[in-house]
């Protein structure tokens, strides 16, 4: 299993993929933080929270819309590695195209927001 899983990251590494390519699903990668609410056809809506210093992890969405329930003052690093600070407060709706990106929380308090992932077909690559 493990020559396996060697094999196929030599693999992707040849063909000139990065590691932003492999972006997983929030919901996985970021744990106990993430509580889906709803999943059906049409979206899936994950409550996030994120405490001081924490972060999402390396994940992708497609078109999605984020609701702000509390503060957040953080920074995101995108899948091509560039780095963007965030500032938010409660209310804050904000709608994106395909992503791949982590979040850090580099606020004093935890940040809670409501993910609304759009199931239209669209996915993230590792330029986005």
């Amino acid at each position: 299993m493990k020559r396996a899983a060697l094999l196929c990251t030599a693999s992707l590494v040849l063909a000139g993929l990065s590691c932003a390519t492999l972006a997983q699903d929030m919901v996985a990668v970021a744990g106990k933080q993430a509580k889906v609410l709803v999943d059906n056809d049409k979206v899936r809506v994950i409550e996030i929270t994120v405490p001081p210093g924490g972060t999402t992890g390396m994940h992708s969405h497609g078109n999605n819309l984020v609701v702000w329930i509390t503060p957040s003052d953080g920074e995101q690093t995108m899948g091509d590695g560039t780095k963007k600070p965030i500032h938010r407060k409660p209310g804050d709706v904000v709608y994106s195209g395909p992503v791949v990106h982590a979040t850090v929380n580099q606020g004093k308090t935890t940040t809670t927001a409501i993910v609304i992932e759009l199931k239209d077909g669209t996915t993230a690559t590792a330029g986005q």
